[in-house]
C-alpha cells in the first residue's frame, strides 16, 4: 500500500489526520509530521526519514504538503529526488484531496497514479455560497451530465443500500461513493422527505457529479418498479432505520444486502457495540429481513472488517433482556 506522509506548518497535518480518520477510519501507512516554531528544515527532515522508515513498503510514498515553496515541500522535496520514478508531491492539502487518496490507494498501488488523481478532487472541493460568487466553467455540469443518463430503458442498478442514522455525511459521500461509484444517492425516508430544511441539505451534501434525492418509502417502491427510465443508473440508497428497509423490500425493491452503518442511540435501545444501538422492534425487523433472504454486511466504511450480525443481535437481545 503507497505510503502518505503529509506535512504542514504547524499542527494542521495532525488535524487533518484526525478527521481523515473520522471519516475514513483508521490508515496504515500514514504518518503527520509538523513543522514547530522551535524547529528547523533539518528536524523536520528527520521526522519525514523516520515515518517512511515505519511503512510497510518504502518504494511507494506521497508526500501531500499544505504549501508549495514552503520548508514541508522544500525538505520532501530534497527526498523526493532520489526517488523521482516512484514518489511523488502535491501541495495544497485539504481534506478532499486526503480522503480520495485513501480510496485510491486500496486499488492503487503507484503513488504518480494517486497523486494525478486526487487533484480533481482537491479543486472540487473547493466550492462558495452564494453560489453566484463561483467562475463559470461548467465543469460541474458535465460531470454530472456524464454520469446521469436519464430517461434511458432499463431498472436502477443498486450498488449500496444502507442504514445508517446519520443518512448522507462524510464517510457516504467520500469513502462509500468512491467505493462504489453511484449516480444516484437516494435517502429513503418518510420523515426527511417531510422536511424541507433536511432534505434541502441532503440535497445540497452530494458529491461532485452525483445527484441526491430524498423520497417517501412508498415512492421508492414505485421507482423500483419502473424499467423504463432508469436504465445506466447505479443508485446507493440511504436509509435511516431497519423498518423503513423492511417496508421497501416488502413493496418490491429488489435488495439482496443491506450495509448496516450506524444506528444512533436513543431511549430504550441497547448498544452491544460502538455504532449500532437496538430496541426489540429493531431486532425483530432485521430477524424478518434475514428470513426474506437479505444478508447484513456490518461496516462504517469500505476498509472496515465486516462485524457479525448474527452475534450482534444475540448481544442486543441479551442486553434488552437485562432491562425488563
Amino acid at each position: 500500500m503507497v505510503g502518505i506522509i503529509l506535512a504542514s506548518h504547524g499542527e494542521f497535518a495532525k488535524g487533518i489526520l484526525q478527521s481523515g480518520t473520522m471519516i475514513f477510519g483508521e490508515q496504515e501507512n500514514v504518518k503527520a509530521i509538523t513543522l514547530m516554531p522551535s524547529e528547523g528544515p533539518d528536524d523536520l527532515k528527520a521526522k519525514m526519514k523516520e515515518a517512511i522508515a515505519s511503512f510497510d513498503k518504502q518504494d511507494e510514498v506521497l508526500f501531500l504538503v499544505d504549501l508549495w515553496g514552503g520548508t514541508p515541500f522544500n525538505q520532501a522535496n530534497s527526498l523526493f529526488e532520489e526517488h523521482k520514478d516512484k514518489w511523488a508531491i502535491v501541495a495544497g492539502l485539504n481534506l478532499p484531496m486526503l480522503i480520495e487518496a485513501y480510496g485510491l490507494r486500496l486499488s492503487n498501488e503507484s503513488a504518480h497514479e494517486i497523486a494525478a488523481s486526487i487533484l480533481t478532487s482537491a479543486k472540487e472541493g473547493i466550492k462558495v455560497k452564494p453560489e453566484t460568487l463561483e467562475p463559470v466553467t461548467g465543469v460541474a455540469s458535465q460531470a454530472s451530465a456524464q454520469q446521469s443518463n436519464a430517461g434511458a430503458p432499463g431498472s436502477f442498478e443498486y450498488v449500496l443500500a444502507r442504514i445508517d442514522s446519520r443518512l448522507l455525511h462524510g464517510q457516504v459521500a467520500t469513502a462509500w461513493t468512491k467505493a462504489m461509484q453511484p449516480t444516484r444517492i437516494i435517502v429513503v425516508s418518510d420523515d426527511v422527505a417531510r422536511d424541507k430544511l433536511r432534505k434541502n441539505l441532503i440535497t445540497q451534501a452530494a458529491p461532485p457529479g452525483v445527484k441526491a434525492h430524498v423520497v417517501p418509502v412508498d415512492h421508492m417502491i414505485k421507482l423500483a418498479k419502473d424499467d423504463q427510465h432508469f436504465g445506466g443508473q447505479r443508485a446507493m440508497l440511504l436509509f435511516e432505520n431497519p423498518e423503513d428497509v423492511l417496508r421497501a423490500v416488502e413493496g418490491g425493491v429488489p435488495l439482496k444486502t443491506i450495509n448496516v452503518g450506524s444506528m444512533a442511540h436513543s431511549l430504550g435501545k441497547v448498544q452491544p457495540n460502538k455504532v449500532l444501538a437496538f430496541n426489540q422492534v429493531d431486532i425483530d425487523t432485521f430477524n424478518k429481513l434475514k428470513k426474506a433472504g437479505l444478508n447484513f454486511d456490518v461496516r462504517k466504511v469500505p476498509n472496515d472488517s465486516k462485524g457479525n450480525m448474527d452475534e450482534i443481535l444475540k448481544k442486543a437481545q441479551e442486553e434488552l433482556a437485562k432491562l425488563k
